[in-house]
């Protein structure tokens, strides 16, 4: 079990085809925290970005999550470790200025190349001076108008709702 090890996943090479068609280069199956080890699947390290493709079985989708018959017990205390697993890692890596996106399988890979486009040119515009500060709920639609003058074709997801912890 442990030797399964599920990198390059159709759903995460869409996001990465898509990405990259749109100029932006990341890092793959980077290593954003130690002790515990976590790994995010794509990483835009200088905007501080971390980028999780979670699979509707193994992290239990509420859409398309299945519970197997056999052995369930074993495999809902399985997917219940895993989405714990996903919280704390959420929460260390805020905690260290990271900003966590986080996106189903099943999920359109254009749809996550929009909003993960999004907070990385949101990221770079603020390092650069340029944008407005940190988006929180308060400034969401202050950012999102802004972004949209900047530029429009950004404008169509709105910032933060790829996240589903």
């Amino acid at each position: 079990m442990s030797n399964i090890g599920q990198t390059g996943t159709a759903a995460e090479v869409a996001i990465r085809r898509e990405l990259f068609r749109r100029g932006l280069r990341y890092r793959e199956d980077f290593k954003v925290l130690t002790k515990p080890r976590r790994v995010a699947d794509m990483t835009f390290p200088r905007q501080r970005i971390a980028i999780f493709v979670d699979g509707c079985f193994w992290h239990g989708c509420p859409d398309h999550a299945t519970w197997p018959k056999r052995n369930a017990e074993f495999w809902r205390q399985k997917i219940k470790a895993n989405r714990r697993r996903d919280v704390n890692t959420n929460l260390r890596l805020r905690e260290l200025g990271w900003t966590v996106l986080r996106f189903w399988e099943h999920e359109d890979a254009k749809h996550a190349a929009n909003v993960i486009e999004q907070h990385v040119t949101m990221a770079r515009l603020r390092q650069r001076g340029s944008a407005p500060g940190p988006t929180t709920t308060s400034k969401r639609t202050t950012v999102r108008t802004w972004l949209h003058q900047k530029r429009p074709m950004l404008c169509e997801i709105g910032v933060g709702a790829a996240s589903h912890m």
